[in-house]
Order: structure tokens, then sequence, then C-alpha cells
């Protein structure tokens, strides 16, 4: 499937990866921005309301952590994607992001052409209709449940925060218990990657989820690790 052509807002402080980045979206039939700091960001976020923004984490006089905080919606209401630029360094700071509802990471070095694929990869997923459209049955096992019509979960009947993509995650997942998928399967189907992506951005969505569902993270009942292989949701 074609991604749709977009608006783009790149953020990074370093002119070179703002230039080919670009250079890479616009070969692609996309519109593109760009901002050399934090608050020419959310300026630019304000007037031009993007589709997606490709954000740098280490930004100049306002962090990309505060970025894409106050990012919110966009001046439709709808959810704006964000795919956070980040140093290898920066493991905490990727976890924090990604819990403020960035759909992704690139770790820097990387190749523009692995970013404009991922870009292309979340437009088609922001284009398609959500999990949850469908009038689907909601899921019960033991104290969870999880509603993909009303696209919500609860633990002990008390409702549990997760992100768009934490929850794409936690239903598809929970659709099959005791399917065993890959990093790479997941990639494909839950963030819509469809080559060969670096797969670690799924073992931190899996973390994020153990902490928000499971009575003992470390001992999961739910997200089980399949060693050597990936995933599986289990009810003990």
């Amino acid at each position: 499937m074609v991604a749709p052509v977009a608006k783009i807002l790149i953020v990074d402080d370093e002119p070179n990866i703002r230039e080919v980045v670009g250079l890479y979206l616009r070969r692609d039939g996309h519109a593109v921005i760009s901002a050399a700091d934090g608050e020419e960001a959310l300026r630019l976020f304000k007037s031009s309301d993007p589709d997606l923004v490709v954000l740098d984490l280490m930004l100049p006089r306002m962090s990309g952590l505060e970025v894409c905080r106050r990012l919110g919606a966009g001046a439709s209401g709808r959810r704006v994607p964000v795919i956070m630029l980040t140093a290898k360094g920066e493991e905490e700071e990727r976890i924090v992001g990604l819990s403020l509802g960035a759909d992704d990471y690139v770790v820097k070095p990387f190749s523009p052409r692995e970013l404009a694929a991922r870009v292309a990869a979340v437009l088609r997923r922001v284009d398609e209709p959500a999990y949850g459209n469908a009038d689907e049955k909601v899921l019960a096992f033991n104290s969870l449940r999880i509603d993909p019509n009303a696209r919500e979960v609860f633990v002990d009947d008390e409702p549990v925060t997760l992100t768009a993509r934490e929850f794409d995650l936690l239903h598809h997942l929970a659709s099959k218990p005791g399917r065993v998928y890959t990093r790479d399967q997941l990639m494909e189907t839950v963030w819509g990657y469809e080559f060969a992506a670096e797969t670690s951005t799924v073992t931190v969505h899996v973390r994020r989820l153990r902490e928000k569902i499971e009575s003992d993270p470390a001992q999961p009942q739910y997200l089980q690790t399949v060693w050597g292989v990936g995933y599986k949701f289990g009810v003990q």
C-alpha cells in the first residue's frame, strides 16, 4: 500500500540532518517544514498543523521530551504521530518519549532511507482504520479486560492509560492467546513495517505494558517472553 502524502515537521538542531531527511521525504512527495529548536518547533506545529513530526530529543532551548509533552493534538483535534531521533545512550529518554505517545524512535546515526520508510509506515497506519472500529468482543482474562471498541483497558476494574501503540500491541497479542510472535512479526503487524527494522521498540513497549498491567512485571502472567523467539500472551 502506498503511504499518503503528508506535511512533515522535522525538528533537529543539526542543519545537515534537516537537509538530508527533508530531501528523502520530499522525494516521497511529502511537504517538509523544519525547526532548529524546541520553541520554534512548537510555533511551527501550531501554525502549520503537520501530519507527522520527526523529533530529535537533544534540542537547544527546550528538550525534545518537553516538546513531545506539549505537542498534544493538531488544530483539527487529531493525534499527530511522532518519530523520535535518539542517541544510543538515551534509553530512558526513549521510554519516557514512548510513554508520552511517540510512535517510534530511530537511533543516531541512522539511514535516511530507513527513516523515510518508517515515516511511510506510520502514515499508512494512521490512515488505516484503527483496531476496534468493527464490533469486536471484549477480551477478559482474570483481572484484565480489553475493550477494543472503546479502546479501553481495565485491571481489577480500574482503568489503565495506554498509548495508542501500547493498546494496539496488547490487543494484537491478547487476540490469540498462546500464539508466539517474533519481534519482526510484531513490527510488521502492529507497526506496519514492511521491511527489516530495528526491533528494540517492541521490547520497550512490552516493558511499558508489563509495568501497567502485570501485578509483578518481573514475572509476567500475560506478556510472556519466549526466549530466543519473541513474545506471547499467556493466561495461567
